[in-house]
């Protein structure tokens, strides 16, 4: 038995100690009082005004419709009930097809509708491996719109001649994965591809004169992304992080190696099944080439990239947007507002904000499938073990031909052995996340800054050297941070786990987040100040308290 400790004993009590008589000639010292423009009282008051005036601006931007593809209501079985072939259900049981079993995906169906954490407990599991966090898509913040406020358009549908490109180009970034971005303009496999895709009537990708070209091939859809190198200048410059400076040489994984292209192991991990592991790469690296964007987005943090780009941004003394209020001050500087300190936060403060919203549009609303699943009903519609009502466009790419050569069967090649995670493809985590963060890089930062001496990885990734490209004066900052918010969201796609649509519509959705929140910020600040920037559809957009005036309406008699 334990030796109690003894009670301590109680101390006794002080005597009060007498008054201190006056000191004669000195006067009493009065009470210390705070300095500001309201006393105490008032400025309770202030804060609930400002406090209800967000609120009020929030609710009157309303709240949008949702609307699916239909594909989960129309697709059946020969049984005349769902099967839900076009739908995400990677990690629940599936039949020797890859169809999931329709008891399982009407659990998940339950617990979507209900919302109760015991229904979502209760949905079946392929082979153990967990669902990721539906329950983040019924999430409020306190500050942006609500993530249920505002939409996407519907996912494409796998019988359309959109889902058909982005199919093949899905297909086409996994056989071009070791080829470096700066051999594309002399890579007989690049100008395959571009041929081949070129043949799609409804490929969204960019283009030069209604042509695919290999300075378009692969690249992101808005300003600036076409503009220098493929790879954006905020992943690859050093990194000035405080006391240290941090190179982007990232661990990568070695080249020609893909997994998932059996059918058996396509099988297992669409159950949910362990996979194998990555394969290392010695030697640190820059990224060269789509292998290597995919391994940085496998493991990233995913407001990482413009957290570093922030940072760069800082450490080269980058203007700040005209309506900074301390840009022309002589006597002040910027700090905890509208200085350093400040955008660091608001960079990352927007992320989970932005994966709440996403994350109800992949479970509530579209729950579309991985482009992984997709090259299984491929693979099993050509080798005549099912029909499928897929777009015949698809059918018809040298891509399938090219995959079935190499090995045997029409399976998408993934870059991960997991493949995707087991959450629905539309919209993308990675891409709201980028357009949320961007779009307040854009906001601080005068977007119409170039950025010098640009820089290009050496042919094996191990040193930088100098891009000298015709248009090196022309990489600005606005373009630059498109750039990197296309370079994350389509790497994702480069390794298989998303489709282009993903990205396009989802960096809107992350630039909706980041705007709200900045309209709603706008009313605590002190300082006289705006925000300007553009946003992805090459709208200008102004952000101040005089601005969002009018979305608060009658707020304040509320």
């Amino acid at each position: 038995m334990k030796n109690e400790r003894p009670e301590r004993p109680t101390r006794p009590e002080r005597p009060e100690r007498p008054e201190r008589p006056e000191r004669p000639g000195r006067p009493e010292r009065p009470d210390c009082q705070e300095l500001g423009p309201e006393n105490k009282k008032q400025r309770q008051q202030s804060s609930r005004t400002i406090r209800r005036q967000a609120a009020q601006i929030a609710f009157n931007r309303g709240i949008k419709d949702h609307v699916c593809n239909g594909e989960e209501q129309e697709y059946r079985g020969a049984d005349g009930s769902p099967n839900y072939i076009a739908n995400f259900s990677k990690g629940l049981p599936h039949n020797e097809l890859g169809e999931v079993d329709p008891k399982a995906y009407k659990a998940l169906l339950k617990a979507l509708e209900s919302g109760k954490p015991q229904d979502f407990d209760a949905i079946p599991l392929g082979k153990g491996r967990p669902l990721t966090n539906p329950q983040a898509g019924l999430g409020f913040d306190l500050q942006g719109p609500d993530g249920h406020a505002i939409t996407i358009s519907p996912a494409p549908r796998i019988d359309s001649p959109l889902n058909s490109g982005e199919a093949a180009e899905v297909y086409w970034m996994a056989l071009l994965r070791d080829i470096n971005f700066t051999d594309f303009n002399q890579s007989p496999e690049v100008a395959e591809a571009i041929a081949d895709l070129s043949q799609f009537s409804d490929f969204q990708g960019p283009k030069v004169g209604g042509k695919i070209t290999p300075e378009t091939l692969f690249r992101g859809n808005y300003a600036g992304d076409l503009v220098g190198p493929y790879i954006s200048q905020f992943l690859l410059k050093d990194i000035p992080y405080g006391s240290l400076t941090i190179s982007q040489r990232q661990e990568t994984v070695v080249s020609d190696i893909n997994y998932m292209t059996e059918y058996d192991e396509w099988l297992n991990v669409q159950n949910g099944g362990k996979s194998g592991q990555d394969k290392f790469d010695p030697q640190r690296r820059y990224i060269r080439n789509i292998r290597d964007i995919g391994q940085y987005v496998h493991v990233d943090a995913l407001y990482e990239a413009y957290l570093n780009a922030c940072l760069i941004l800082l450490g080269l003394n980058a203007p700040e947007d005209e309506g900074n209020p301390y840009k022309n001050s002589k006597n002040q500087i910027g700090f905890g507002t509208f200085g350093g300190p400040h955008v660091l936060s608001l960079v990352t403060e927007v992320a989970t904000r932005a994966l709440k919203a996403v994350w109800f549009q992949k479970w509530y609303v579209h729950r579309r499938l991985r482009p992984e699943a997709f090259g299984g009903l491929i693979h099993n519609h050509l080798t005549g073990r099912a029909k499928y009502p897929i777009d015949q466009e698809i059918l018809n790419s040298s891509a399938l031909e090219k995959v079935h050569n190499l090995y045997g069967t029409y399976l998408l090649p993934m870059a991960f052995p997991e493949g995707s995670p087991t959450h629905p493809a539309y919209g993308a985590g990675h891409a709201t996340v980028a357009g949320a963060c961007v779009t307040i890089l854009k906001a601080w930062f005068d977007e119409s800054s170039v950025i010098t001496q640009p820089v290009v990885p050496n042919a094996d990734g191990t040193e930088l050297v100098a891009y000298t490209g015709a248009d090196a004066g022309k990489l600005t900052v606005g373009g630059e941070l498109n750039k990197v918010a296309a370079n994350i969201s389509l790497g994702r796609d480069g390794a298989g786990v998303h489709w282009r649509t993903d990205y396009t519509e989802s960096v809107k959705l992350g630039e909706q987040i980041a705007i709200g929140l900045l309209q709603e910020q706008s009313l605590t600040y002190n300082e006289d100040n705006f925000f300007t920037l553009t946003k992805f559809d090459g709208t200008k957009v102004k952000i101040s308290r005089h601005e969002v005036k009018h979305l608060m309406n009658d707020s304040e008699n509320d």
